[in-house]
């Protein structure tokens, strides 16, 4: 059974997507983010620039130009029709690492407020740029690590009140 999927570029268009159509794709990773796209005999170059699994979001350079694409399932598309939010804002107490990697970007500082889903750290990892959001609702006690330091998976980035 083939599962349906609408994909939203630059917030502008909308292009209907499904498994079977991807699996007519032909995708070849050539480097660490980088891949060789060829569908119905046209031939792209993708970069994958950055990725947020949380919002099904990925920014990438495709031939050239920069895209932003934020994928919805079946499930996103009931609750956005049905009008319905379905994240729930929860109070959190620190920010860790979800993967070893390095901090290229602090975007908070102490003291700051932050809602869910807002960016509070970048973090690279693998070559690709990852912006680590917050989870939830808090306020920022203390910034742990510095720019440009390496972190460990599980590591304390950003401790919360």
């Amino acid at each position: 059974m083939s599962a349906q999927y609408s994909a939203i570029v630059n917030d502008k268009a909308e292009v209907q997507l499904s498994t079977d159509l991807l699996e007519a794709v032909d995708i070849v990773e050539t480097n660490a983010g980088e891949f060789h796209v060829l569908k119905d005999g046209l031939s792209s170059l993708a970069t994958v620039i950055s990725l947020d699994l949380d919002s099904k979001t990925v920014v990438l350079e495709l031939n050239g130009k920069q895209k932003t694409v934020k994928i919805q399932d079946e499930l996103d598309a009931l609750v956005k029709k049905m009008g319905l939010s379905a994240k729930v804002a929860h109070k959190i107490s620190a920010i860790k690492a979800p993967m070893p990697g390095l901090v290229l970007s602090i975007l908070v500082e102490p003291g700051q407020t932050v809602e869910q889903g807002e960016p509070m750290l970048i973090l690279e990892a693998m070559k690709m740029e990852n912006v680590i959001k917050s989870p939830g609702v808090g306020k920022v006690k203390k910034v742990v690590v510095a720019k440009g330091k390496p972190v460990d998976k599980g590591e304390v980035l950003i401790e919360m009140e």
